[in-house]
């Protein structure tokens, strides 16, 4: 079953503790990290990065068309986890996750933070990352508004950066625009979903990605495989 933390009534501070709380919990053993990459299973961005979403660094992964589906890469990412036997940390940044689509075994295998400020959600993943549990952390950004992920200060993600290094963990992060300068990898999701499309087959197939920016090149792809 799907956990969720609820920041909607209480404050940021009451919603870290807790979560704090639940992580030592549920998972009292850190994360051993085996390999360099973290296969995903959506094989177009597999394919596009050098066999998997590369661990201890950030990937940022942008959406600037409308219903470019990022959605769908969520769904897709949680259903490779759930056959892989590993948590995914999703953290929420406005609320606007669906777990329906999905059956209860998949979600056995998601932490759904629930945030309604990007802030919020940074703090969150702040936490995920120390924790070092999670072989996939997500941080979905996509429908908050950029005048809010503006506010965010670049100090932020230089500390998610400085922290993700020493974790055994890929850190994806879901934005409509590329706010992220320290991202190792800068990816652009380039579909266009129409309502015709989605009653289609195959669809995460099909999904579009482009590299627009790796830091230290095409060899950076090769030389972490």
């Amino acid at each position: 079953m799907a956990t969720s933390t609820d920041v909607l009534s209480r404050s940021s501070s009451e919603v870290i503790l807790d979560l704090r709380k639940l992580l030592a919990a549920r998972f009292p053993q850190p994360f051993t990290l085996s390999r360099t990459r973290l296969a995903t299973g959506v094989l177009p961005l597999d394919e596009a990065i050098g066999g998997g979403l590369l661990k201890s660094s950030i990937t940022e992964l942008s959406s600037p068309r409308v219903s470019a589906g990022s959605a769908l890469l969520v769904y897709a990412l949680l259903q490779n986890a759930q056959r892989a036997g590993y948590f995914l940390a999703l953290v929420d940044g406005r609320d606007s996750f669906d777990p329906q689509p999905l059956g209860n075994q998949c979600l056995r295998n998601l932490l759904w933070v629930r945030c309604t400020k990007a802030l919020e959600a940074v703090k969150a993943a702040d936490l995920l990352l120390r924790d070092g549990n999670f072989p996939l952390v997500v941080l979905d950004l996509v429908l908050n508004p950029f005048e809010e992920l503006s506010k965010i200060p670049q100090t932020s993600w230089y500390r998610l950066q400085r922290l993700v290094e020493t974790a055994p963990s890929a850190f994806l992060v879901l934005t409509r625009r590329s706010i992220i300068s320290g991202a190792q990898f800068k990816l652009s999701l380039d579909n266009g979903w129409k309502l015709t499309d989605l009653g289609q087959d195959h669809l995460t197939a099909r999904l579009k990605i482009i590299v627009t920016r790796v830091q230290g090149g095409r060899e950076a792809i090769a030389g972490g495989s």
